[in-house]
């Protein structure tokens, strides 16, 4: 008989590594989800989705943006409650595709994609905190030097980066190095911390409410131009950028996955954690950017787009509306949040390595457990390491580069993926279902395919990923023929 390249034996919840500690609750989980989620994102992006979309009908990124993250969440939920171990959706993709077969292959180049996304995820919170730390001290905002570096890739193109070294610069290097302190520790210390950050940023974002709600003016958040809604390439094109942008700010969402094997009774905190934190997080940034359109002229916002004012959006808005003091203030609270999401960002992905390298299908050096404090510590030293390389970047390249990557690699194998395990696993222990499945993976599929290719100049980003996906192969191929792995493996008798 011919072999199902497909695992056989059913994956149980509860099958985990010793090593790791479940003191994960449903609160510290939800709230580690929220603080990854919010970040600096939303306040460093609104004049970007304004400019995409030249106009207050940019409130649609927000809106699409959301439901895609609701869709989605539906996907990780179901696997996360059906295989919660450190790694999230490294063991998704191994076990959907066969562990043996073309599975090895996808979970390892998840793997190596996350070694760069990772790190940018984190760089660009911390270079957004640097830029508002910017509005408090102008200085560090004084560039000593800027370079372009390209390279002709035969097939590819030209892959281009720009590096820039500044005062925020090492302000945004030095936040990284201080994650990674206050990471060093067991993850029971660390969720008693995430409830203090979670504080902090959740009285950020009341105040920018409140402030925006109790001075809008419906008139001028409302003040569409000509056309806003006609339904022609550019509005397409330019949902496409706004989707990109706000895809950016709302992940995070699935952060619970990565740390599955320590949180408690995952089965049902796991899909909690998701949901809970997508509804709030997506109910904050509606009401908040339709309360910033009632107080800052989206025409205002669309040419800060353009300058360096836009990293610091937030602090004008309150500038303008209690004056200089609160511009400083709101500064700072938002240099909070931007590292809340640093610390939560880290700690979730810093699991996925080590999952990876415990299981053998990544550099064994990163299964390196803290001998005390029982977590990975060489994993957490190597992203913060590369995340403070990443920190040189210019931010906008960041973002795109982060969402195209993490886009192509995981999010769509992990959406079609799950359809295809509810065909091969049929009997696999599930204590989430999809709700209306399969609605909800194929919007999220449909939606990230939108994403990837209406946009302008979109060529540019596929580029990275193609590259990342291109010497990934090159180096499982050649892990898997020194190790005798598939698709070197003997055939086994049949």
């Amino acid at each position: 008989m011919k072999q199902n390249s497909a695992p056989t034996t059913p994956v149980h919840i509860g099958a985990v590594s010793p090593k790791l500690i479940r003191g994960l609750s449903l609160r510290s989980a939800t709230a580690l989800n929220m603080i990854d989620m919010i970040g600096v994102g939303p306040f460093i992006t609104i004049p970007l989705i304004i400019s995409a979309m030249g106009g207050p009908q940019a409130m649609l990124g927000w809106i699409f943006g959301a439901l895609l993250a609701i869709c989605d969440g539906l996907v990780w939920a179901e696997l996360g409650a059906a295989m919660p171990q450190a790694g999230g959706s490294y063991f998704y993709l191994k076990n959907i595709y066969g562990a043996n077969s073309l599975g090895r292959l996808l979970s390892f180049l998840f793997i190596w994609q996350l070694s760069f996304s990772a790190p940018l995820s984190v760089a660009s919170g911390c270079i957004g905190l640097s830029r508002y730390a910017a509005y408090i001290f102008p200085q560090l905002d004084h560039v000593w030097s800027t370079h372009k570096f390209a390279a002709a890739i035969p097939l590819l193109g030209t892959l281009e980066l720009n590096v820039i070294v500044s005062g925020a610069t090492f302000l945004a290097i030095a936040a990284v190095l201080l994650a990674v302190f206050l990471l060093y520790r067991k993850i029971a210390d660390i969720g008693r911390f995430s409830i203090v950050l979670w504080v902090g940023v959740i009285a950020t974002i009341a105040w920018v409410i409140f402030a925006g709600v109790t001075h809008f003016n419906a008139a001028r958040a409302f003040d569409f131009p000509p056309n806003a809604f006609q339904l022609d390439h550019g509005f397409f094109i330019g949902l496409g950028a706004a989707l990109l942008v706000a895809n950016y700010d709302y992940w995070g969402y699935y952060n619970v996955c990565f740390l599955g094997e320590e949180v408690e009774n995952p089965g049902r905190n796991i899909p909690r954690a998701l949901m809970y934190s997508i509804l709030a997080v997506a109910t904050i940034y509606i009401v908040m950017n339709i309360s910033i359109l009632g107080v800052l002229p989206w025409r205002e916002l669309n040419d800060a787009a353009k300058t360096d004012t836009r990293f610091f959006i937030m602090s004008t808005f309150m500038q303008r509306i209690y004056g200089a003091w609160a511009g400083y203030l709101i500064s700072g609270l938002i240099i909070w949040t931007a590292f809340a999401s640093v610390f939560s960002l880290l700690l979730g992905y810093s699991r996925v390595p080590y999952a990876a390298a415990l299981d053998g299908n990544y550099f064994k050096a990163f299964a390196s457990v803290h001998p005390e404090h029982k977590f990975p510590n060489v994993s957490l030293l190597w992203l913060g390491f590369v995340a403070a390389a990443f920190c040189f970047l210019r931010l906008a390249d960041v973002i795109a580069a982060l969402v195209v990557i993490r886009l192509t690699i995981q999010f769509l194998t992990q959406s079609i993926g799950l359809m295809i395990l509810r065909v091969r696993q049929p009997e696999l222990e599930r204590p989430f279902r999809m709700y209306f499945y399969p609605i909800p993976a194929l919007i999220a599929i449909a939606g990230y395919l939108f994403v990837l290719f209406s946009r302008p100049n979109f060529q540019k980003e596929i580029r990275y990923a193609a590259l990342l996906i291109f010497t990934g192969t090159i180096i499982y191929m050649f892990r898997s023929w020194r190790n005798g792995e598939w698709p070197f493996a003997p055939k086994l008798a049949r």
